[in-house]
C-alpha cells in the first residue's frame, strides 16, 4: 500500500525519485515497470505499477465504445499512458506532454492512494488541500453508500 505525503524536487530533464521506502516493493511487484496517465477530475498525474495498470486497462477497454462517457474516459486515460522504467537511482522520466497537463515544475507532491500515486504540483496540491479541508459539510456532495457506513 502507498500512503502518505511526499515533497519531492523534479530535476532539469524532468525525472522523479521516488522515495526510497517505496523502491523494494516497486521492484518485485512491477519489476520497477510503472505507468502514469493523467487523473480525468484533477490536474495531477496517476503512477501506477505496471500490472495493477494492466487491470485498470482491462476494464476500461470492456467499456461500450458507443458510451460518449466511456469513450472520453478511455481516450484519456489509455491515451495518456505512458509506460516508465525506474532507473538504477529510483528515478521515473516523467514525459513533457503529462508534465504540462499537471503543472507539474520543480517541487511536486507524492501523494499515495493505496494501490497507486498522484502526482501533483505543490503550489496545485496546496490550493486544492486548502480547499478539501474549508468544505462544509453541507456542501459536500452526498457519500457513496459504502463510506456511510465506514467507522475512522
Amino acid at each position: 500500500m502507498y500512503r502518505g505525503l511526499n515533497a519531492i524536487n523534479l530535476d532539469e530533464k524532468g525525472r522523479l525519485a521516488l522515495p526510497t521506502r517505496y523502491r523494494d516493493i516497486l521492484y518485485s511487484d512491477a519489476d520497477n515497470e510503472l505507468v502514469v496517465t493523467i487523473d480525468t477530475e484533477e490536474k495531477c498525474l496517476l503512477l501506477y505499477p505496471l500490472p495493477d495498470w494492466e487491470n485498470i486497462e482491462a476494464k476500461l477497454e470492456a467499456l461500450p465504445s458507443f458510451n460518449p462517457a466511456a469513450r472520453r474516459v478511455q481516450r484519456l486515460l489509455i491515451g495518456h499512458a505512458c509506460e516508465v522504467t525506474l532507473d538504477n537511482s529510483g528515478r521515473i522520466l516523467l514525459p513533457q506532454v503529462l508534465r504540462d497537463y499537471a503543472e507539474l515544475e520543480k517541487q511536486v507532491m507524492l501523494v499515495g492512494q493505496g494501490k497507486k500515486f498522484e502526482i501533483w504540483s505543490a503550489a496545485n496540491w496546496e490550493a486544492r488541500r486548502k480547499e478539501w479541508l474549508t468544505l462544509e459539510a453541507g456542501k459536500v456532495t452526498a457519500l457513496p453508500i459504502e463510506l456511510q457506513t465506514l467507522s475512522l
